[in-house]
């Protein structure tokens, strides 16, 4: 089954993605400058994970027990 039908499964890919455009831009800030088209996403995805950084991180934290214990 693909990640976008499971529910669990999608949040799990979209945590990974915060979480590996924000590692990026902190790395290799250019790679992310573009604010339009597809690359524009993953920059979103950086924002978020910048300004939403207490709440990703919580989110990863239950994230990894939920797929432990289940």
């Amino acid at each position: 089954m693909s990640a976008l039908f499971n529910f669990s499964s999608f949040v799990v890919v979209l945590l990974l993605t915060i979480c590996t455009c924000t590692y990026v831009k902190g790395k290799a800030p250019a790679l992310l400058n573009e604010r339009t088209g597809f690359r524009g996403l993953f920059w979103k995805f950086a924002r978020v994970g910048e300004r939403l950084s207490p709440w990703v991180s919580i989110a990863c934290f239950f994230m990894a027990f939920s797929v432990v214990f289940l």
